[in-house]
């Protein structure tokens, strides 16, 4: 596994990236979606093998594979575990050709200035080792923004930043999510603040350090278009951010060169209670329309 050509394939290759990020405070209700209520375990580690099940599906799905999916970001429990026999990671890379992420924050603090910033990510370094010693090439990690408030909203940008540089120094390319909540009441003002905030950072980037960023569908058509053409952005990726499936993909066809990560959207329809046709079905149609509103 070269991480060249998964580096070339994140820049370069078309589809999109698909987020089995879900950890234990939304897990609940992503399997809740999927058809499979709280009955179904009694605890954690069993909560946690049945959101395996349910990633694993969709992992080894015929219709999941590294022509229309250039990534996946997983959660910590699901790196540490197998797929068909191989580390997760190493299955996504080595059967499907999926570069493989991983979730590193640890949830938001509490709102001030209007944004939640990340709680802090107390075992980083450690974890950044198991990462690459597990064949991880990326991570992720989010905070959210809610209100135009230049001050919370530097908050969010210094701190991703500052931790994005620590996981390029261990050898990964930082997902870096300041995430703007869709129901934030300016939040085409929030967009122009945090977009100037972004473009500060990268400029004072040293030229080995590259990133990835993960941003909100923003009300200004292509507003990020001078990050998606920034030589330290490997990709700009979209969050759905509580759009429904159509309205995100409709969102971002307008959006050039941005393609997708999204998580709730991608999983749209897919139930326990389907025979494998039916499931592989729904998820190659969900797939191929993400897809194609990631190719413009």
């Amino acid at each position: 596994m070269s991480k060249a050509e998964q580096l070339d394939k994140i820049k370069n290759a078309p589809g999109f990236i698909a987020a089995l990020d879900q950890s234990g405070g939304s897990t609940p209700k992503a399997l809740g979606l999927y058809g499979v209520t709280e009955d179904a375990w009694s605890n954690d580690e069993e909560m946690f093998g049945v959101v395996h099940e349910m990633r694993t599906r969709i992992m080894t799905s015929p219709s999941f594979g590294g022509d229309r999916i250039l990534g996946a970001i997983l959660f910590e429990n699901t790196m540490d575990r197998e797929v068909e026999g191989q580390s997760t990671a190493g299955y996504l890379w080595n059967v499907k050709n999926v570069v493989p992420f991983l979730k590193v924050d640890k949830g938001l603090a509490d709102v001030v200035d209007g944004a939640q910033v990340m709680k802090p990510i107390t075992d980083l370094d450690s974890l950044l080792e198991r990462a690459n010693a597990a064949g991880i090439f990326g991570t992720k990690m989010r905070s959210v923004i809610k209100e135009a408030n230049a001050a919370g909203i530097k908050a969010v940008v210094d701190q991703q930043f500052e931790i994005g540089r620590q996981i390029v120094a261990a050898g990964l390319v930082p997902i870096i999510e300041p995430e703007v909540d869709i129901h934030c009441p300016d939040k085409e003002g929030a967009e122009d603040i945090l977009h100037a905030a972004i473009m500060d950072q990268l400029n004072s980037l040293g030229a080995d350090e590259i990133v990835m960023l993960k941003l909100t569908l923003p009300e200004k058509d292509n507003l990020y278009a001078d990050c998606v053409a920034h030589p330290n952005v490997a990709r700009v990726v979209a969050l759905s951010g509580g759009y429904a499936r159509e309205e995100a993909n409709e969102r971002l066809s307008r959006q050039n060169g941005m393609v997708a990560s999204f998580s709730r959207a991608l999983s749209e329809g897919l139930t326990a209670q389907q025979s494998d046709d039916e499931f592989n079905a729904t998820l190659d149609a969900s797939i191929g329309s993400i897809a194609a509103a990631s190719a413009t």
